[in-house]
């Protein structure tokens, strides 16, 4: 008899998604965007960050749907001693820029969230990639500069 932890699923490489991209023609759709100049990569109305905070978001939108246990949207006719109560927004910093996020929340303010933490404003990405700058040399100054021009994010 198998039980929920016998359950394999079959998931995608990173590599295997982009090669189905590929295949169907929407990543050259996309390429001819960029290479046009009608979408940038990152910075603030960027490709990347855009992608972050739309995964950020639906992971944060699930966490909440499981501390309450029900899904958004769905009624029953039973009365509920918690429910949702909007989103306030977050500024993050990440590896590929800043960017604002909406966290969910619920009336009796009680849920916490695992993926961005309360206070978090910085992914955990980010702080590995400057312990690594420091640690190959750049001076603190540098490092600022360099964050600053490439992604946009000031530390």
């Amino acid at each position: 008899m198998m039980n929920d932890d016998d359950v394999v699923v079959a998931r995608a490489s990173g590599r295997e998604t982009v090669e189905e991209l590929r295949r169907s023609g929407a990543l050259d759709a996309l390429f001819e965007r960029l290479d046009a100049g009608e979408v940038e990569m990152t910075g603030s109305q960027g490709l990347l960050p855009a992608l972050l905070k739309e995964a950020l978001e639906r992971g944060l939108a699930a966490e909440l749907s499981e501390h309450l246990g029900y899904e958004k949207g769905q009624t029953s006719g039973q009365a509920r001693s918690n429910t949702r109560n909007g989103t306030t927004k977050k500024t993050v910093m990440s590896e590929v820029g800043a960017f604002e996020i909406e966290v969910p929340r619920d009336r009796a303010g009680s849920f916490t969230p695992r993926l961005v933490r309360k206070g978090q404003r910085r992914l955990d990405g980010l702080d590995s990639m400057i312990i690594s700058l420091y640690a190959g040399g750049m001076t603190v100054r540098d490092i600022r500069h360099h964050l600053a021009s490439t992604l946009g994010v000031e530390v």
